[in-house]
């Protein structure tokens, strides 16, 4: 079912061997540097103490490294054999947590195991990437052309993203909205399709407006006039600008960051963490940073370039775009040039799901490169 072409390219698997010294190490250690520094920062964000939050970052990377390497060994085939069946696992999840899901900070986005809440919000960002992979994969150019062959792939996106709205999570939300529009221009969709949709977006944004929660709509206005509530709305924005003029170019130095250790500097330790180490490594420590996760994602799109499956390309766009995505969305919203969506810093900020899911991407991408010679014919 699943059968690689013959002809210029290997179709037998990978020996153990082959795969280890398939992974780009170089790779590996920009991702480790990136969860070095998260792990460095966190310690600050506690005041010279690993609790609560770099004890635990540590053990989570360490779990998220393991599920990066298993999916870096893992043949590129499992995943698309079973894209479609852990896209509507992670859906029945999404459902769960409509039903009866922990409620924390006034959304109802988790599911309480006990020993970790998750998200599975944070997983549709990856299972909606394979399934729209799978699927494109399977189809023509003439059929993706076909306004019929965007009906499924268009319910594959729509559908999840109604489900984190409800949460509320547009942060997120526009995330599966953005990676999916990449992965739809990648094979072909025409760009007409693209200003419809654009188009009747903007003339929703009335009633949108209407749906949107208090708190969204006090975000976007404080987006716009940071000063109309500089004690309430506005205060996260302000006192991020603060923090990040105040680090100059090589900042405060380590624990004397003053905005963030006289806590001043709200969600120090998750949404704003890039401000934190603005202020104390000033704007260098910010644009190596920056760097790093360029590096990061040019890789990935190099690694993109480079297979010689299709599936793997598009897996590859998604996954690299999802990442984009979480980076520039997280650095744009503290320097006030977005709105507050409440996305982290991969890596960097704390958090469980998020480095796990996203450890995980970084294994399907390793996985995909040390494939790459390898091509998949249609499903």
């Amino acid at each position: 079912m699943y059968k690689a072409y013959e002809t210029g390219f290997r179709s037998q698997t990978l020996s153990f061997k082959e795969k280890f010294w398939g992974i780009s190490f170089f790779y590996v250690l920009l991702i480790t540097i990136l969860a070095v520094v998260g792990v460095v920062m966190l310690y600050s964000a506690a005041n010279g103490s690993w609790q609560p939050w770099a004890g635990r970052q540590l053990i989570r990377f360490g779990l998220g490294f393991g599920v990066m390497l298993v999916m870096a060994f893992m043949d590129v085939r499992i995943f698309l054999r079973y894209a479609y069946l852990f896209y509507f696992g992670v859906l029945a999840l999404l459902v769960i947590v409509e039903i009866g899901g922990h409620v924390g900070m006034g959304a109802q986005r988790w599911i309480n195991l006990g020993f970790i809440r998750l998200q599975p919000s944070e997983l549709m960002k990856i299972a909606l990437v394979l399934a729209l992979a799978r699927y494109f994969n399977s189809v023509s150019l003439q059929h993706i052309e076909s306004v019929k062959g965007l009906i499924f792939p268009a319910v594959l996106v729509v559908v999840p993203v109604v489900l984190v709205l409800i949460q509320p999570d547009l942060g997120t939300a526009l995330m599966l909205l953005f990676s999916a529009g990449a992965m739809f221009f990648v094979v072909g969709v025409q760009l007409w399709k693209f200003g419809v949709v654009l188009f009747s977006g903007i003339l929703c944004l009335p009633v949108a407006w209407h749906f949107l929660h208090t708190y969204q709509k006090n975000r976007v206005l404080t987006f716009l006039d940071p000063e109309r509530d500089p004690l309430g709305a506005g205060y996260h924005i302000i006192q991020s600008k603060i923090a990040l003029g105040s680090g100059g170019v090589f900042g405060k130095g380590f624990l004397n960051g003053t905005q963030s250790h006289l806590n001043f500097l709200p969600e120090k330790h998750t949404d704003f963490i890039f401000t934190m180490l603005s202020e104390e490594f000033g704007m260098i420590g910010a644009v190596l940073i920056i760097l790093v996760n360029f590096l990061i994602i040019a890789y990935s799109f190099v690694f993109a370039l480079r297979s010689a499956s299709y599936f793997g390309k598009l897996l590859v766009i998604g996954l690299a775009t999802n990442y984009f995505l979480y980076v520039i969305i997280n650095i744009s919203m503290v320097l006030g040039l977005l709105p507050v969506v409440g996305i982290p810093l991969p890596l960097i900020s704390y958090g469980g799901t998020v480095i796990l899911s996203v450890m995980a991407g970084f294994g399907i991408i390793l996985a995909v490169n040390t494939n790459r010679n390898i091509n998949i014919g249609k499903d």
